[in-house]
């Protein structure tokens, strides 16, 4: 009934990673985004949407990076009639140089402040919430160690 989708707002040295989709994807083409895919059916299965998060980061950017954290659901429709669940973890940076490795889902990646991707006018407005739940998620746990 639903497509379960998984993003990774990446953060390091004070930037969070996004990727400027592709304009040959039928969903947000052109748009920033957060990195990441949708799940594939496995069966029975353990840990899917955390495999799934770090398998999409690596195909489409190439870097690792550690699950830290339960950011944020939300559900939405695209233009073509799909449902879907959009699951948003934190990460950590482990290793790597991002590029945009997938060049038909990635057309460029680019490392931004908080307040960078608040004041884009071409950051989506979902980018932005999830952005800013991110940040605040993050400093809170900062504030615990």
């Amino acid at each position: 009934m639903f497509v379960v989708n998984v993003e990774g707002a990446i953060y390091r040295d004070e930037k969070w990673l996004l990727i400027r989709r592709s304009v040959k994807e039928e969903h947000a083409g052109g748009s920033l985004s957060l990195v990441g895919g949708k799940c594939e059916i496995e069966g029975d299965s353990k840990d899917i949407l955390e495999r799934t998060l770090r398998r999409e980061i690596l195909e489409e950017v190439g870097i690792e990076v550690t699950v830290s954290g339960y950011v944020n659901s939300s559900s939405f429709v695209t233009a073509s009639g799909v449902n879907v669940i959009d699951i948003v973890f934190l990460c950590k940076h482990k290793s790597g140089t991002p590029f945009a490795k997938s060049i038909d889902e990635v057309d460029d990646v680019i490392w931004l402040t908080t307040s960078e991707i608040l004041s884009r006018k071409d950051s989506p407005y979902y980018l932005k919430d999830n952005i800013s739940l991110a940040d605040n998620l993050l400093r809170k746990t900062q504030q615990i160690y």
